[in-house]
């Protein structure tokens, strides 16, 4: 019996693959990744290494053993028939007889273009039959404060979010949950609507970075078309740029904020608040 983890080596597979390796040993992990280079890390500590690609599904065919328990990290290529791969790693793991398809998707409230492949994904899961655990995660403070750098240099947090809020949490809070699933019990057939315990607006993010940083820092809220030719200007996609704006007007309609608790308990411990991430974020 393997714990598999797809996705292993990106931003929330690399803190599940710790959080394995404080609860079980590492020989009973597998670490399914693209590139076995990328993975040279987790090998020399003992983690079973398989390479495949959810755009290659024969490279699927001898990754899952009956009895695994299986955690799929949704696709990050939004827009690349995300649910077309994640359905060739669900046949995979139904043929093999997995005891628990753990998948990571968004929150029920979220009606943005963004949901979409999680709610086809979400269907498709449920008509294989599979025993499921659904991880419905919502933001992560990393969204936002890996793009500090624009935030100091303009002295502007610029969103199309008017007053809405976000009840966001760390990625490492969102892997902890995954960890939980995977190595606990009890977690067959059900879902999980996962969120930070406080919600927080852009206008009280902005003032957080400014008393963190002693810079003047305001929150400049456009409109969804402004905010898709502002991320157009500095190099998105038009598509990608207007699913991130989509998000936007997501949240001034209050579909991030999740107020279930589900997070803190699977965890066991308050979710990271967004001013830690901040601070975090700035020693970096």
């Amino acid at each position: 019996m393997s714990i598999v983890v797809t996705g292993a080596t990106g931003h929330l597979g690399r803190f599940v693959i710790e959080g394995l390796l404080e609860k079980v040993p590492a020989d009973q992990i597998t670490a399914v990744v693209r590139s076995e280079e990328k993975a040279a890390g987790y090998a020399a500590r003992g983690v079973k290494i398989a390479v495949a690609d959810y755009s290659a599904p024969e490279t699927f065919d001898s990754v899952f053993s009956a009895g695994d328990k299986v955690l799929l990290i949704s696709g990050s290529e939004v827009g690349n028939d995300r649910v077309g791969q994640h359905k060739v790693v669900l046949e995979a793991a139904k043929a093999a007889g997995v005891a628990l398809l753990a998948y990571t998707s968004a929150p029920r409230s979220l009606t943005a273009a963004l949901a979409d492949d999680h709610r086809g994904t979400e269907a498709a899961i449920l008509e294989s039959g599979v025993t499921y655990t659904l991880l419905r995660n919502g933001w992560y403070n990393e969204n936002y404060t890996e793009s500090l750098a624009p935030v100091l240099e303009h002295g502007a947090v610029v969103q199309a979010a008017g007053d809405g809020k976000v009840s966001s949490a760390s990625r490492a809070d969102y892997a902890a949950a995954a960890v939980a699933v995977l190595t606990g019990e009890d977690h067959e057939n059900k879902t999980y609507e996962l969120g930070g315990d406080t919600a927080w607006s852009f206008a009280e993010y902005a003032a957080e970075v400014a008393k963190q940083t002693g810079k003047e820092i305001a929150y400049s809220p456009v409109s969804v078309e402004v905010y898709t030719g502002i991320l157009t200007g500095v190099g998105l996609p038009e598509p990608l740029a207007a699913t991130i704006a989509g998000v936007d007007a997501s949240v001034e309609k209050g579909e991030l904020v999740v107020t279930s608790g589900d997070l803190s308990r699977l965890t066991g411990r308050p979710t990271t608040p967004i001013a830690e991430s901040i601070a975090a974020a700035l020693k970096g």
